[in-house]
């Protein structure tokens, strides 16, 4: 046992001493805030001005007022919304931001109500610049009333990719999109929208013309038909309340709010986090066993140890180092949660907002929960059952390359609860649910993700009493191999002679 010991210490110590293993616990926290603020900030900030003409062909009903009134109300909302931002960080202490409409009038009102709140060297607001700019088609592009010649023009000056500078624009600028509205097919049919765009993925200027034409169209419908489009309106716009029932909640606390919604969706993040756990550290395991076995340092090693306290040391070793580095992902995930809601702007948040309680859900989700006792515990079954295999069909190879052929089945084998983990929440007690959780490999995530949704007792004692009598019966043959193997050169050992040497007959 002591020798055990030294080998799990010496194990421990060899990969916590590089700069590689801290530098991987750091990597997921940060590729998590990457990927949570940097859209967020190239949205705001890396989206140029957009340039946009527009050329109204309808006869009648005039749309252009239509989409230039829908432009200016998505504009000033995008400013208020920005104005909002700005004012949060620039608060009296104790002050929040008061409630406002999304009307495009109430920008004005809203700054005026805001001033009596700010600090005295709050300074001033600096609107940002405009997603999208009207302006007026180049003179090569002139609208002569043929709809076929002018998109035949249209249609070369895009591909050139040529600039030109609009009027109060002070560089050369691309034209991004002209939009050409039509009468629609017949007299009662809605307008149609020529989009003519080099850019088709960003959707959110079409779509906007779209919504703006439909609804005047629906709305001039309405009036057509003796309707009064206004009270249409009004009635189109109600919707019915819901209040969400939990049955399984004590009673007078059945309704649904925002802890039990993380609850029942937090759990997929810890799968997530322990399947990187189990793959990551029981492949650090079978890397240093390779490199041992291609040094020869297993053959110094095993002139003091046996081989079963080799691989126990190994075991125990690398699951403690795999202990510090998931507290280490844990701990920095809860630290940057609570850091970016803080610097978010807590005073532009209603005192009964979503975003405001939702630090304080979390922490009460993980000290009353049994989210971190539960993960604690499947990592440890699951990396156990996942380690001892790994480990046993490294020894049998003498480099990383032969090693690949069986890590990569495993590695299929992990994907199965890896694409399950938005399913399971949805259905946690379903028959595809508890199917998997009654299969070992699968247990530890399975489970992981069924526990908040309190799965019956039979069940989770049942898997668990599975999955611990497998991992008894996984480490004991995994440990035959190991030591029949761990010296052994050639090739590597095909299935068969692995059930020979777990039955003990070679």
């Amino acid at each position: 046992m002591r020798n055990a010991l030294l080998i799990a210490v010496r194990e421990f110590l060899d990969n916590t001493q590089t700069r590689g293993f801290w530098f991987g616990i750091l990597l997921v926290p940060l590729l998590w805030l990457v990927a949570s603020q940097v859209p967020l900030i190239l949205a705001r900030k890396g989206t140029p001005t957009r340039h946009v003409a527009l050329i109204d062909t309808t006869a009648g009903e005039r749309l252009f007022d239509v989409v230039l009134d829908q432009l200016k109300t998505a504009e000033s909302r995008r400013e208020l919304f920005h104005f909002r931002e700005w004012a949060a960080s620039r608060l009296k202490p104790g002050q929040a931001l008061p409630a406002v409409d999304k009307q495009p009038q109430a920008w004005s009102r809203f700054q005026e109500d805001l001033g009596p709140l700010m600090k005295a060297d709050a300074g001033q607001f600096a609107p940002p610049a405009p997603l999208n700019r009207l302006v007026a088609l180049p003179a090569e592009l002139q609208w002569r009333g043929d709809l076929s010649e002018f998109e035949g023009r249209l249609r070369d000056w895009m591909r050139a990719g040529r600039l030109f500078k609009p009027l109060g624009v002070d560089e050369e600028v691309p034209l991004f999109a002209v939009a050409i509205l039509q009468d629609g097919l017949t007299s009662n049919a809605p307008p149609i929208l020529r989009f003519w765009s080099v850019n088709q993925a960003d959707t959110q200027l079409q779509d906007r013309l779209v919504d703006a034409l439909s609804r005047n169209f629906r709305s001039r419908e309405y009036s057509r038909l003796g309707m009064d489009s206004s009270s249409i309106a009004r009635v189109e716009g109600s919707q019915a309340q819901l209040m969400s029932f939990n049955p399984r909640k004590a009673e007078g606390e059945e309704q649904v709010g925002v802890a039990d919604l993380l609850r029942q969706w937090a759990p997929s993040a810890f799968v997530y986090l322990l399947w990187i756990a189990v793959f990551s550290i029981s492949q650090m395991l079978l890397n240093s066993l390779i490199e041992e076995r291609s040094n020869r340092i297993l053959e110094v090693l095993l002139s003091s140890v046996t081989p079963l306290e080799l691989m126990t040391g190994k075991l125990v070793g690398v699951a403690a180092v795999g202990a510090v580095m998931t507290l280490g992902w844990i701990g920095s995930l809860v630290l940057m949660t609570f850091w970016t809601l803080h610097t978010a702007g807590a005073a532009a948040m209603a005192a009964d907002s979503i975003a405001h309680r939702l630090p304080l859900e979390l922490a009460t989700l993980l000290l009353d929960s049994w989210l971190l006792p539960a993960f604690v515990l499947y990592f440890l079954l699951g990396y156990l059952f996942y380690a001892a295999v790994i480990l046993a069909l490294g020894s049998t190879c003498n480099n990383l390359k032969e090693a690949q052929n069986f890590t990569g089945v495993i590695a299929l084998l992990m994907m199965v609860p890896l694409v399950s983990i938005t399913f399971i929440p949805k259905d946690p007690n379903g028959p595809v649910a508890t199917v998997l959780s009654w299969i070992p490999p699968y247990t530890p995530f399975v489970m992981m993700n069924r526990v908040a949704a309190n799965p019956p007792l039979r069940e989770v004692i049942g898997t668990l009493v599975l999955l611990l009598l497998s991992d008894v019966a996984v480490l004991w043959g995994c440990a035959r191999i190991f030591k029949t193997a761990v010296l052994r050169t050639g090739q590597p050992a095909s299935l068969v002679q692995l059930a020979r040497w777990v039955l003990g007959r070679d």
